[in-house]
């Protein structure tokens, strides 16, 4: 029973700790950039509209893409496991190849070229 308080003891006193230093730390470091509202490297009190390239949201798309591909496939592990994967893995391959000739197309037509 003493072990149980003394590890609550110093669990909750190492978390405090840490959570007061998370806290007071970057008050300590303050500069421009730091101290704006935002920090994504626009100019918050220039014009809204100024146009911007779109690979910025080709790049997003594609990294989206390619993460929902990787949680979709993650039950792949335990699908094996089943009495009768073979669906299991017809689908899971089938998503795999529709996806790689996505990325070929768009390697093909130089949708991944950053510069023009």
């Amino acid at each position: 029973m003493i072990n149980l308080i003394i590890t609550l003891i110093t669990n909750t006193l190492l978390a405090s700790v840490v959570i007061m230093i998370a806290f007071w730390l970057p008050q300590l470091y303050l500069y421009l950039e730091k101290s704006s509202p935002y920090e994504c490297g626009f100019d918050p009190l220039g014009s809204a509209r100024l146009p911007f390239s779109m690979k910025f949201f080709l790049v997003a798309i594609t990294f989206l893409l390619f993460d929902l591909e990787i949680a979709l496939l993650l039950p792949l592990p335990w699908a094996i496991q089943l009495s009768n994967p073979f669906i299991t893995l017809i689908l899971s391959y089938s998503l795999i190849i529709l996806l790689t000739l996505g990325l070929a197309y768009e390697w093909m037509q130089k949708g991944l070229e950053w510069t023009d």
